[in-house]
């Protein structure tokens, strides 16, 4: 039985760039691989990019309410039909953007289909919140890998950080990819908080009550 796997790391901890090593990896056995990512990711749209300057097409995109088992078993199909060889591994970019179906059904791929997912993402957002696609992977993948980077201050980078105009902003929505003011900075918790003033989370998600028990609802961030 195949496995599925979440390799993840703060801003420019060389996700993209782990990744595209994996194919290439792949590749050099003369094994087939299909790459997929988001269409919400417009960074680089159909291609994956690295922070070396590396980049790749990917084999297809995926919408929020897209079918990635589907979009899979096609290529899949296709490529047994081209090239008589079957797939060994299906690499996921930016999986955090990714729902919590399709990451469900990146679980089924491995385990039904028995192919390999490797998922590739950012555990949480600017605000220390886990994103959906992350969270999921957090909780369902059969190993979780953390990709290190360092904070300006030399500490290991746990949290991303947002920039606008050259001020860290600590509101706003989840998703802001490349805007034109926009930029991002791996920060360690002693930096993220001098940043933050001790804030976290901005109030997105509230305190629970030691006595809550087993009467807790789905969290509201995300249901």
């Amino acid at each position: 039985m195949a496995k599925l796997y979440f390799r993840y790391g703060a801003m420019n901890s060389g996700k993209s760039t782990a990744l595209l090593q994996a194919a290439y990896n792949y590749e050099e056995r003369g094994q087939l691989i299909v790459l997929a990512k988001p269409r919400i990711d417009t960074k680089g749209d159909q291609t994956i990019v690295s922070r070396l300057g590396v980049t790749r097409p990917v084999d297809f995109t995926v919408d929020l309410d897209d079918d990635i088992y589907t979009r899979f078993q096609a290529h899949r199909a296709a490529a047994i039909r081209d090239t008589s060889r079957d797939v060994s591994c299906l690499l996921v970019d930016e999986a955090q953007f990714l729902s919590t179906q399709q990451v469900d059904d990146l679980l089924r791929i491995a385990v039904r289909e028995d192919v390999p997912v490797l998922a590739y993402g950012i555990r949480t957002d600017f605000q220390t919140v886990a994103f959906p696609g992350s969270r999921r992977l957090l909780e369902i993948a059969h190993s979780l890998e953390e990709l290190k980077t360092i904070c300006r201050c030399g500490r290991k980078a746990v949290f991303n950080g947002r920039s606008v105009d050259g001020r860290f902003v600590f509101d706003g929505d989840q998703v802001a990819i490349d805007g034109v003011d926009v930029t991002y900075e791996s920060l360690c918790a002693a930096c993220y908080l001098d940043e933050s003033g001790d804030t976290l989370a901005t109030g997105r998600r509230s305190a629970v009550p030691l006595d809550a028990g087993l009467e807790l609802g789905p969290d509201p961030d995300f249901s």
